[in-house]
């Protein structure tokens, strides 16, 4: 499996580049690893990590509704 690359992954969310920079920073963004100076991505985290926002969004919503 092909990792993605940050440009890929931001493409694909249709956010910028900086906006995955800041999620990361803030440690809410996906896991990834270094080859040479490019920043990759396992699909497998991407997935999970997109299911995790998934999840948190749904808790917060929910906690609203009465």
């Amino acid at each position: 499996m092909t990792p993605a690359h940050l440009a890929e992954l931001a493409a694909e969310l249709k956010v910028s580049v900086q906006t995955i920079y800041d999620l990361r920073s803030k440690g809410r963004g996906p896991h990834g690893f270094r080859v040479g100076t490019q920043l990759r991505f396992r699909k497998s985290e991407i997935d999970a990590w997109v299911e995790r926002m998934e999840q948190a969004d749904e808790q917060r919503h929910a906690g609203g509704a009465a």
